[in-house]
Order: C-alpha cells, then sequence, then structure tokens
C-alpha cells in the first residue's frame, strides 16, 4: 500500500510560476535575482497558510541552483536541487526559532554562518517563527544579522510582525504576504481534485475555501479531511454535515418567512438549527452576512464583493430584489444589535426569537409604507349654467357736473418717528422666538434614522461632555451619575435624578435643549428624555434630604415639636 501524504505536502509549490496568491511578491524576488541584487536579510510576514516558508524554500533553490532557466526558475534536476529535495544540502538551513530561541542557540548559528557553501554560491538560513526569539537572542543576533559574511543570507518568517524589535525590522527588506482569495483556492481544488480522481461541485469548493479563511494550507487540510469522509463522490450535503457548516438555505428561507410576515415559521427553524447542535451566536452572525450579502446584490456591480458560486450569486439576486433597502437596513440594525446584547442576556433563545419577530414586524411596515396612498378623486366639471338673454339695457344718465373741491387744508407736521427703546423683555422674547425656530427648522430637517443601543450611548456621553465644556458641570455630573434607561423602540432615554428639586429645574431649564441636541446627534426627531427620580434598591434606602423652601419648612416642623405648636396655636400655613 502506498504511503500517504498529506495535500498540503503533496502539491507544495516549488517554483515561483506555482506560487499562488502571492504573484507580486514572486515577481520582486525574480527580478532581484535576475539583476544580481540580492540583499543580506529579507523578512517574510504574514498570516499562516499562505506560503512564508515555502517561497523561503524556492528563492533559497533559486539562487543556489547550477543551471536555473531563463527566468531563474530552479532546474530541479542540479545537485544542489536534489540535494535540497531530499533534504541532505549543507547550503540551505532550516532553524525553528520557537524551540532554538535562547542566546546560546544564537551563537551556534553565529559560528555556522562562518563556513561557506559546499555546493552553490550561498549559505541560505531560514528562521520560521523568528517573533519567538528572547530578547536577549534579538540583541546577539543584531550584529550578524547586519553584516553578515557575502555568502550569508537570511530569511526570516513570521505570522506576528509587531513582536520583532525595530532595530531587526531596520535590517531586512520587508515582504508582507497577503490572505489568498476564494477564487484562487477553489481553482488550486479544482486542479487537485482533477489530479486525484475525485467528483466535487462547485458548491463544496466554495465552502471548503470560505471556512480556510484565506489560507491555502487550511483548505488542502480541510480538503483532505473531506474525501476521508466522503470519498471519491463529494456532495453538498456530506461537506455542510462535515464541517458543521449551516446550509445556505436556512438563511434564505428566515428572510423569505420575514417578508411574508410568518415568524412562526422562523422560529421552527431557529429550533431545527440549534436542535443540530449549531452556536446560537454562530447562527445571528450567519444571518448578519447573509443580508450584508443582500445589500450588495441591490446594485449591480456589487457581485464582485460576494465569494460565492454563480448559481448562489442568482438566488441572492433574487432575493434581493424582494427586498427593499429600508428592510435590509433595519434588519441588520436589529441582528447586530442582537449581537451586542448576546453574552449580557439572560434569556439567549428568547433574544433571538424576539430578533426574528421583529424581522417579521419590519417588512410588513416596509410592504405597508411601499404602497401609495389613494388619491382623491377628482372634481367633475361644473355643468354649464345657461345663459339668458340679456335685457335691453336703459340709456346711461347725462353725467352731473363735478362738485367744486374744498380748498386744500395745509398738511400737518407729522410727529417724529420714536424710535425704539432697548427692551430686556423684548430681547428675551426675541431670542426665546429664534431658538425656538432655529429648533423647528432643525427638526423638520432631520431624518428619523435608526436608532440603536450604542448609537444612544454615545450622544448621551457626547451631550454630557458638550454641557461641561459649556460651564455646566452639575448637568453633566448628574447626567453620569447613573446609567439613562434606553428604550429603542419608542426611541426615549430615562434621565435618573437624585431628587425632585433636580427634576423640576432641568424640566424647566434644561430639557428642551437636551432633547434638540440630541435629536441633532442621532438625527432623529422621534427622541424624547423622560427625567425620573432614581429609586435605591430594596434595603437601600436612603432618607432623602430637602432642597425646596417647602421641604426644608416641613421637615424642620416635623423635628421640632414647638414649631407645630406654634404653626397650630397661630393657624400659620406652612409654605
Amino acid at each position: 500500500m502506498e504511503q500517504f501524504i498529506v495535500s498540503a505536502r503533496k502539491y507544495r509549490p516549488d517554483t515561483f510560476e506555482s506560487l499562488i496568491g502571492q504573484e507580486n511578491i514572486a515577481r520582486t524576488l525574480k527580478n532581484s535575482i535576475i539583476r544580481g541584487q540580492l540583499a543580506h536579510a529579507y523578512l517574510f510576514c504574514g498570516p499562516r497558510g499562505v506560503g512564508k516558508t515555502t517561497t523561503a524554500r524556492i528563492f533559497a533553490k533559486s539562487i543556489n541552483c547550477l543551471n536555473p532557466g531563463p527566468d531563474m526558475e530552479p532546474c530541479g534536476k542540479c545537485e544542489s536541487c536534489l540535494s535540497f529535495a531530499e533534504g541532505r544540502s549543507y547550503c540551505i538551513h532550516e532553524l525553528d526559532a520557537a524551540s532554538n530561541n535562547s542566546v546560546d542557540d544564537i551563537r551556534n548559528l553565529t559560528d555556522m554562518v562562518r563556513i561557506p557553501p559546499q555546493v552553490g554560491k550561498y549559505s541560505v538560513y531560514i528562521i520560521d517563527e523568528v517573533h519567538m526569539l528572547s530578547s536577549a537572542a534579538f540583541n546577539a543576533f543584531l550584529k550578524t544579522l547586519e553584516e553578515p559574511p557575502a555568502h550569508a543570507i537570511f530569511i526570516l518568517a513570521t505570522t506576528e510582525k509587531h513582536k520583532i524589535l525595530p532595530t531587526i525590522l531596520s535590517r531586512c527588506q520587508t515582504f508582507d504576504f497577503n490572505r489568498i482569495s476564494v477564487p484562487d483556492i477553489v481553482r488550486n481544488l479544482e486542479s487537485i481534485a482533477s489530479k486525484e480522481g475525485i467528483t466535487i461541485d462547485s458548491e463544496s469548493l466554495h465552502v471548503i475555501a470560505v471556512k480556510a479563511d484565506g489560507a491555502m494550507r487550511d483548505a488542502l487540510t480541510i480538503f483532505d479531511q473531506i474525501v476521508a469522509f466522503c470519498g471519491k463522490e463529494v456532495r453538498y450535503e456530506d461537506v455542510i454535515r462535515d464541517l458543521n457548516v449551516l446550509d445556505y438555505e436556512y438563511y434564505f428561507k428566515i428572510i423569505d418567512n420575514s417578508l411574508s410576515g410568518d415568524y412562526t415559521s422562523s422560529l421552527m427553524l431557529l429550533d431545527e438549527i440549534l436542535s443540530k447542535g449549531f452556536n446560537a451566536l454562530y447562527f445571528v452572525s450567519g444571518l448578519s452576512s447573509h443580508l450584508r450579502d443582500l445589500l450588495v446584490c441591490k446594485n449591480s456591480h456589487g457581485s464582485a464583493l460576494l465569494s460565492l458560486p454563480p448559481s448562489l450569486i442568482e438566488r441572492y439576486r433574487e432575493q434581493a430584489a424582494r427586498c427593499s433597502v429600508q428592510f435590509i437596513f433595519s434588519s441588520l440594525n436589529i441582528t447586530m444589535s442582537c449581537e451586542a446584547s448576546y453574552r449580557q442576556s439572560g434569556n439567549q433563545r428568547l433574544l433571538i426569537e424576539f430578533a426574528l419577530m421583529r424581522l417579521a414586524e419590519k417588512a410588513a411596515a416596509a410592504t405597508t409604507a411601499a404602497v401609495p396612498a389613494e388619491r382623491p378623486p377628482k372634481p367633475e366639471p361644473a355643468a354649464p349654467v345657461p345663459t339668458t338673454p340679456a335685457a335691453p339695457t336703459a340709456p346711461a344718465p347725462a353725467p352731473e357736473p363735478a362738485p367744486a373741491e374744498a380748498p386744500k387744508q395745509p398738511a400737518r407736521p407729522r410727529p417724529a418717528a420714536k424710535l425704539p427703546g432697548l427692551s430686556l423683555k423684548n430681547l428675551i422674547s426675541q431670542a426665546e422666538q429664534q431658538s425656538t425656530t432655529g429648533t423647528a427648522t432643525d427638526a423638520a430637517a432631520l431624518t428619523d434614522e435608526p436608532l440603536t443601543f450604542e448609537s444612544m450611548m454615545n450622544a448621551w456621553q457626547t451631550l454630557a461632555d458638550r454641557e461641561k465644556s459649556s460651564g455646566r458641570s452639575s448637568l453633566a455630573t448628574a447626567m453620569l451619575h447613573h446609567s439613562p434607561g434606553i428604550d429603542i423602540e419608542t426611541a426615549v432615554l430615562t434621565f435618573f435624578v437624585s431628587n425632585s428639586a433636580q427634576q423640576e429645574w432641568i424640566r424647566e431649564k434644561a430639557l428642551s435643549r437636551m432633547e434638540a441636541a440630541l435629536r441633532k446627534e442621532l438625527r432623529n426627531n422621534k427622541v424624547k428624555i423622560n427625567v425620573q427620580i432614581y429609586e435605591s434598591p430594596a434595603g437601600q434606602h436612603k432618607e432623602s434630604t430637602p432642597y425646596m423652601p417647602t421641604d426644608k419648612a416641613k421637615f424642620l416642623v416635623a423635628k421640632q415639636p414647638e414649631l407645630n405648636e406654634l404653626v397650630r396655636d397661630l393657624e400659620l400655613d406652612v409654605k
């Protein structure tokens, strides 16, 4: 029986031409070899499984190849290439910094660097996961990295560039490897499946590519797992079952049920999903991604942003055509708020079920808003009134002579206009009128944008900072003393204060200004503030301090019985 080799090793690229998704880096390295502009140190950084170590090996083989091709690709037949392929090369050395991270290991490396290559031109040292070196090891490596022998080239590879010392970064040419795109992964998997004689559909390949998250090595590992589960005939149903991936069909059905207002069917689908062992938060996150894809499909040029097979893109376009943009926006707001509140919720399933009910309610509201109002019937033109022939007119009387004009009296001089005086009451009333007019104009210009818990909290914090910078620090302190109550459905913030004096003062002096500022900040004309006195929890009741004059008088009368007798004898009315 032939020994099995995993696909990630069996189909590992061995030339620059076979590198996938890193064409710019391959071209740069190839040109540096052709022009003889080789640096003494390179740093390859990027996420896992994107080809950093593979590129380092190809580069090392190319600069040591005895018979390179016209494009400087390694021949694979010379002694240098064969010795490296068989693991007996003395010119190309690979070290794992995770297990060789001490100062002594770096000293051994420094001693090795002095030895010239036996075959080829260069001694290449590939240090993988270099960020695992200790600070002392980095410092011991600095001098060798800055001025190595002419025959030595260092290639450092890491997934965490931010952990590398700046003194190391400044001595290396840095290449940032990007994640491999879904189409590139799908094409490579199709080629490997064809070579292995495996039948697999496009939908299954896309599921594997998306699951790999831009890492080709992960994609090949998942591919081997799927083949072990399904054999030579790979079906989409088996792939999603083996990888524990939720089928797209569930999301399509959820949106269809919401558009028809059937939230009961959506709740049944949620129960089916949870009974299969899927995480509820994973479902909500997937529903948000589905809504995002629908929003992208509303534009004819948005298909390029979808990492989906062509057959599935058509389904997204068909469903997006039946959804209004307002419905998608509202639904995204609901699902994202559900994700944010999921971990803090005491009843997480009820939270998701309520979100599905709101989706159906938003769809019904959007449908109602889309129906145009009926126009009133046009008034029918009035029937023409029959005209009767006019009676013969009597001859007009002769004009009488005009009476003699009375002699004009000399015009009296008009008194000089009285200049308006500067009245404080008039100025205050004019300022209040202008403020009211400006607030009404701003409110009319606002569009009721969707509200979220985060946006309302941020607006409340911004308003408190603005009040403090305006010299009203006591009001700002009161705003931040208790967290406001937020009701997104009614757009009401509850401002909790400590006593009735604060409550009355805020209602009279500050409430209208605060509401106008919040409406402008949130761009929603429905926002209101409800000022309430904060009630301490049971067992923490604290006697309130009198603030108003009436409260102070009643407090003194209650504390001093003599005052109470005086009030009764003199028949006083305490106010």
